[in-house]
């Protein structure tokens, strides 16, 4: 191969990673659209689902609006792979298991949702042995 071919080659490979890296950079979000920060939610009831996946993990469970009504929060958390690194499995939070969540709430008119959010036992211990509980604190914009 000539050296004027490698270095086509070279250029090639070097644009296609480029473009690759960008695509996934451009995919991830913020969550100021979907969620207010300048407001709180709080809830409390049994664990209906954990989906732990990427690049988001959600976690579902029953509990009361700020109206009373019983109804399926949704509950939007850090990735598969960075919740791994802090304890938690598929097994963390099996169904029926009692949570304790306050969060920043969906912005979506009707929806339940939270992102951002403290989770604990009911008695405000952490879910996992040694886990922070605090809620995460968004960076000034």
């Amino acid at each position: 191969m000539t050296v004027q071919r490698w270095l086509t080659v070279a250029a090639v490979a070097g644009i296609a990673a480029v473009a690759l890296g960008s695509i996934t950079a451009r995919a991830h979000h913020s969550s100021a659209p979907f969620y207010d920060a300048t407001k709180k939610a709080e809830s409390m009831g049994p664990v209906t689902k954990l989906l732990i996946k990427n690049p988001h993990s959600f976690l579902y469970f029953k509990g009361p609006n700020p109206a009373g009504q019983e109804v399926e929060w949704q509950v939007e958390l850090g990735g598969g792979a960075s919740l791994a690194r802090t304890g938690w499995t598929a097994e963390t939070l099996k169904p029926g298991t009692i949570v304790k969540v306050s969060g920043q709430p969906s912005r979506a008119e009707g929806s339940w949702g939270m992102c951002c959010a403290k989770i604990t036992h009911p008695d405000g211990s952490p879910i996992v042995a040694g886990g922070r509980v605090t809620e995460e604190q968004q960076p000034p914009r």
